[in-house]
C-alpha cells in the first residue's frame, strides 16, 4: 500500500481540521519540510499533494523526516501534559526553595496565567496546591524518620516561619506536626 493510498478524505479531513480525535492512529509528513506531525498539529496545512501517512512514529523517522517542534509526534506525552510534567520535575527538585507561581513559569519558559490554567486542568489542582502537597509529604517523613526540630523541618521544607508551618499542616493534616510526630513513634 503506497502513502497516496493511505491518505483517504477522513485523514484529510482531520488534519486539516486538527482532530486530536486521530493522534496515535497516524501520523503525517510534508514531503517539502521533512517533518511529520500528529492530526492535531497546528501548523500550516500543507499542500495535499506534499502529505504521506505513516501509522506510527518509528516509520516516519526511518523515512528520514524529523519530528515537529510544535506537536512532538516522537514523545509520548502531548504538549500540555509535558508542559505540566516539567512543571512537576521542576517543584520536585526545588519544592525546598521559595517558589513562586512566576518563578515556575519563568523556567518553563511560559506565562503565569497559562501554566497555572494548563497544570490545573491535566494535574487536577494549582502548582501553588501541589508545591504545597509536596512540601507536605516530605514533611511526613522527616517528622516520622528525623529528630529534628519542627523549626528545622519547616526550614527544611521551603517554610522560613515554623508557626506558619503547623498552621498549614494542621490545616491539611487535621493534626499538628507534634502530634503526627508522637504518633508515628507510637
Amino acid at each position: 500500500m503506497n502513502s497516496k493510498s493511505r491518505l483517504t478524505p477522513e485523514r484529510w479531513r482531520a488534519i486539516t481540521e486538527n482532530d486530536s480525535a486521530y493522534d496515535g492512529v497516524f501520523y503525517y509528513a510534508v514531503k517539502t519540510t521533512g517533518i511529520f506531525c500528529r492530526p492535531s498539529c497546528k501548523s500550516r496545512v500543507p499542500q495535499i499533494e506534499n502529505v504521506q501517512i505513516f501509522f506510527n512514529a518509528k516509520d516516519a523517522l526511518s523515512e528520514g523526516y524529523r519530528p515537529c517542534k510544535r506537536c512532538n509526534p516522537a514523545g509520548m506525552l502531548l504538549p500540555d501534559e509535558e508542559l505540566a510534567q516539567r512543571a512537576v520535575q521542576i517543584i520536585e527538585e526545588s519544592y525546598r526553595d521559595p517558589l513562586s507561581l512566576q518563578a515556575l513559569a519563568d523556567r518553563c519558559h511560559i506565562s503565569p496565567f497559562h501554566l497555572q490554567r494548563t497544570f490545573k486542568r491535566i494535574k487536577g489542582v494549582s502548582p501553588a496546591e501541589y508545591i504545597l502537597q509536596k512540601r507536605i509529604e516530605k514533611a511526613f517523613v522527616l517528622l516520622a524518620h528525623s529528630e529534628r526540630t519542627i523549626a528545622e523541618i519547616a526550614s527544611m521544607i521551603g517554610i522560613g516561619n515554623a508557626d506558619y508551618f503547623a498552621a498549614l499542616f494542621k490545616k491539611k493534616t487535621g493534626q499538628s506536626p507534634t502530634s503526627y510526630r508522637q504518633m508515628k513513634r507510637r
